[in-house]
């Protein structure tokens, strides 16, 4: 089979990636004119009893720990299926905010699970695309043919069941994994339809090479993020000032959009005070940001901001170009952009020590030596009742740590009196360490909170009561 299309999205049960699970997982696979190729996908995947779900995740996706156990699989035999059946050569993955979302679940799994996060992504020709950021520059740049949505506010979203609804195309069940596939692929077919140049084209250049072309060619470009603002359809024109030190395929980019004059002479303390994000702040904040080759961004030549893209997106091409002058050659705004990039990546390392120490969220501390690849296969391959025996000398203590949260999450079964009990000890750790404050209190007082809401609903009243049996079902002994 040459390259093909599939569509996946997932159901979690919560927002952090590093702590909460996939519940769902939807797929259907699609030849590259949007055709559907074979059955869709449709799985469960088991919750582990040293995991609580968050409330409000599962309020929203109706999907309860207990309908996972009742029809799911574990998380190792899920994988063995997608590894088999839906990572097959030349696939390339897309979703709606799949990079930022559901492509980190994806990964940690791997990682959890005794698979190099990152190779169902990239071997054997496989790769990735984002439809968000396409569907944001269609709008910001060929909205023509299209209906588009706003909130109840007034201001332009770009919500999946907004644009479904708006478009009168078939979303029977928003925030179900497989529905929301459907209902990705219906608005590719409608942005391919209506806007058929625009978007072979964002598919062209989900290439990095086709990428770095038009980036670093150093002239201003359009380029659409979700970290623009909304008034102006996520779109600016940026230019690229500089590499992102000791990364490749990154860059940082400066929205022409603002004069320059205020910052280029500011100390690196101050340039990274200005990048710092902060809630709720009225100070401008530096208009400098990362844009990484491997996120599929949504760029296109500066050629394509016709009049009425101009003054839709309030682009004043003469402003551009000056800014873009002041820029140029400013060696000293670079370096102190460097400094102030260096500082932050500190305090947020540090951050994630200080609040991430078990092995679950250490995906990112390094890539798996060919030697231990080796021998994660070996850990794939043995039989379950094996996995406590297996003579491995792992080079990353990462691997050490991960083998017996492997076996006990999914072949529980297997576990040794003596395992259970040191499996028993680390679900106490987790859920019930901090006293007051630990995980499982905080789970209570939270569905507390939500049965106090005005209006609830019987399914949500029964949802609320689910996840409370479940909690007490996995309470482990203190």
């Amino acid at each position: 089979m040459g390259s093909s299309f599939f569509f996946y999205d997932l159901e979690t049960s919560g927002f952090n990636p590093r702590e909460a699970r996939i519940m769902q997982f939807g797929g259907q696979r699609t030849d590259l004119t949007l055709k559907p190729i074979g059955e869709p996908v449709d799985m469960l995947i088991k919750m582990t009893d040293d995991i609580l779900p968050d409330p409000d995740a599962v309020l929203v996706t109706g999907i309860t720990p207990q309908m996972t156990l009742a029809d799911g699989v574990t998380e190792a035999e899920f994988l063995r299926f997608f590894t088999a059946e839906i990572a097959l050569p030349d696939t390339i993955f897309v979703g709606f905010n799949t990079i930022r979302f559901d492509d980190e679940f994806m990964r940690t799994l791997h990682y959890r699970n005794f698979y190099d996060p990152y190779e169902w992504q990239w071997q054997d020709n496989r790769s990735k695309w984002d439809l968000l950021d396409v569907v944001r520059m269609t709008r910001a740049l060929r909205p023509d043919g299209i209906a588009w949505p706003f909130d109840v506010e007034g201001n332009p979203t770009n919500r999946l069941e907004l644009v479904t609804a708006m478009n009168k195309l078939d979303h029977a069940e928003a925030h179900n994994a497989l529905s929301d596939v459907q209902a990705t692929i219906e608005v590719a077919r409608l942005i391919r339809n209506k806007q058929e140049r625009l978007f072979d084209y964002l598919f062209l250049m989900r290439q990095k090479t086709k990428l770095a072309e038009l980036v670093e060619a150093d002239e201003p470009f359009v380029y659409t993020s979700g970290r623009y603002s909304g008034e102006f359809q996520k779109t600016t024109v940026a230019v690229r000032v500089a590499d992102c030190p000791g990364r490749s395929g990154c860059v940082l980019v400066y929205d022409l959009r603002h004069d320059p004059g205020i910052w280029i002479n500011q100390t690196a303390e101050q340039l990274a005070e200005a990048w710092r994000w902060k809630k709720d702040s009225d100070e401008p904040r530096l208009p400098v940001k990362r844009l990484q080759y491997n996120h599929c961004p949504a760029v296109a030549p500066l050629a394509v901001l016709d009049d009425a893209s101009q003054q839709r997106l309030d682009i004043d091409i003469k402003r551009v170009r000056a800014n873009h002058a002041a820029l140029k050659g400013n060696t000293q705004f670079v370096d102190n952009l460097h400094k102030a990039m260096a500082m932050l990546d500190t305090q947020q390392q540090t951050s994630l020590v200080s609040s991430s120490q078990d092995v679950d969220s250490r995906m990112y501390d390094g890539f798996l030596d060919n030697q231990d690849k080796q021998a994660i296969r070996v850990v794939r391959a043995a039989n379950p009742d094996e996995l406590g025996t297996l003579d491995l000398h792992f080079l990353d203590d990462r691997l050490r740590a991960l083998l017996p949260l492997y076996k006990a999450r999914n072949y529980p079964k297997t576990l040794s009196h003596e395992e259970r009990a040191e499996w028993d000890k680390l679900r106490a750790q987790k859920l019930l360490g901090g006293g007051q404050h630990s995980k499982l209190v905080k789970y209570f007082s939270r569905l507390q909170e939500i049965s106090e809401w005005d209006n609830l609903t019987s399914h949500q009243q029964y949802l609320l009561e689910e996840l409370r049996l479940y909690a007490e079902s996995i309470l482990p002994e203190e």
